[in-house]
């Protein structure tokens, strides 16, 4: 808007005025700038629940609300005694295996066993081996540990309470970025591009963000699509993000205020202008683009002709001005 204003403030300071007539000088342009606002808010790109894998009682929640931990933190443990003690008896009796098989392999050499008898103390062996990793799993399940640096969303269960295995303990959210997601008409995604940044208003301050990725279109046979906007710094998830879009538009055509349009046939519109004659003429033109108070059109007018601002409530066609 400021680009507009500053347009037709140009050309009132040079505007004549005829009689009680005010008339401004058409300047032909090249191009216009469309400057629109959506707002969106701000998502953390990755938002987990997290919850043991085994069913137990909470022993300990090392970490609270609003606290920031790191990628493979302990964040809460389960009584592990009964699992501890599960994984050293199929310790023993996986190295117990191991020592009946090196055994055997020596007295396989020395002929006194059967290789039917070596082969039932490796497969001993093996089944041992994988109760124990069983069990170490098992052991390792007791953890609840941080899958990505992030801070600490929500907090639901305290220590001491018994739960089953998927019941959620604690919320994550990522701490290094956050998406704004702002619903956009589709008329104006042809016109932007993936991968370039754009300008936003965040809590006051502009900042930039760059074009990610699309969703598919809004549901209920909406014209927008959801555009995903990544920001490089942390910004508190939640807060209202407002896209700045600006986009230059080749268009031949002028600035003219709305109050000097009047309505024509077939989508056209009218307006007045004084010719070297100094006789009103009606030319016709269509609006390319709207602003506020202020239309983008193109039509029959050309450089130099003096757009009478009233319309056709200050004149009349065929009127020569004295």
């Amino acid at each position: 808007m400021k680009t507009i204003n500053n347009f037709i403030s140009l050309f009132l300071f040079a505007s004549l005025n005829l009689g009680a007539i005010e008339v401004l000088e058409v300047k032909i342009l090249n191009s216009y700038s469309l400057n629109q606002q959506f707002p969106g808010k701000l998502l953390p790109i990755e938002q987990s629940k997290l919850a043991f894998e085994i069913p137990g009682k909470i022993k300990i929640i090392n970490v609270d609300v609003g606290d920031e931990v790191q990628e493979g933190q302990i964040l809460a443990k389960l009584d592990n005694r009964e699992a501890q003690a599960r994984l050293n008896q199929v310790k023993a009796s996986f190295d117990l295996a191991k020592q009946v098989f090196d055994r055997f392999q020596d007295l396989r050499k020395q002929g006194h066993i059967s290789i039917q008898e070596l082969d039932k103390a490796q497969s001993d062996l093996t089944i041992a081996e994988s109760e124990y990793e069983f069990f170490k799993v098992k052991l390792e399940q007791t953890n609840l540990i941080s899958p990505y640096s992030g801070i600490i969303q929500n907090r639901f269960l305290d220590s001491g309470t018994v739960i089953n295995q998927g019941v959620p303990i604690l919320e994550i959210i990522d701490s290094n970025y956050v998406e704004a997601h702002i619903s956009v008409p589709v008329i104006y995604l042809k016109d932007m591009k993936i991968g370039a940044e754009y300008n936003f208003k965040v809590n006051g301050n502009d900042t930039n963000a760059t074009f990610s990725r699309l969703a598919p279109m809004s549901p209920g046979g909406s014209d927008s699509r959801l555009a995903i906007f990544k920001f490089k710094e942390f910004i508190s998830p939640g807060s209202i993000a407002k896209l700045n879009l600006k986009i230059n538009k080749k268009s031949r055509g002028t600035w003219v205020p709305l109050r000097s349009l009047s309505q024509s046939d077939q989508g056209l519109w009218a307006l007045y202008t004084i010719d070297e004659n100094n006789t009103v003429v009606r030319d016709l033109v269509e609006i390319i683009y709207f602003e506020d108070q202020y239309a983008f059109v193109n039509g029959t007018i050309k450089d130099g002709d003096l757009i009478v601002l009233g319309g056709a409530a200050k004149i009349i066609p065929g009127k020569k001005i004295n």
